[in-house]
């Protein structure tokens, strides 16, 4: 009996999912026909600033201009400059704590 109904189940959830995917189709077919037709979603209308598009605020610097520079610059090293940078890291910042919790332990005696 509930093979039966495992299988209604999924036909009915197929059916859904296919309809779904052609209803997306058909928008996109739309969307990609007549890309410049001006939308609202959710129902609010655009501001007084006409057609003008706002950018995102991250791309905005303090004085409110759009930014023109590259956000993030990724550089390349090799993976023996990356292990000795780490290590420089963590010897250098291990050696500091250890320091003060030596002269923290020598002034207690």
């Amino acid at each position: 009996m509930w093979h039966v109904v495992y299988i209604i189940a999924f036909a009915v959830l197929a059916i859904m999912a296919i309809a779904n995917l052609v209803r997306n189709l058909i928008l996109l077919g739309g969307n990609a026909r007549n890309p410049q037709a001006p939308r609202t979603y959710g129902g609010t209308q655009q501001s007084a600033q006409g057609d003008r598009s706002v950018p995102h605020p991250e791309l905005l610097d303090q004085d409110g201009q759009v930014i023109r520079e590259p956000l993030l610059v990724m550089k390349s090293i090799s993976v023996k400059d990356a292990r000795e940078q780490l290590d420089a890291l963590y010897n250098g910042s291990g050696s500091s704590l250890d320091e003060s919790e030596d002269t923290s332990t020598e002034s207690e005696r």
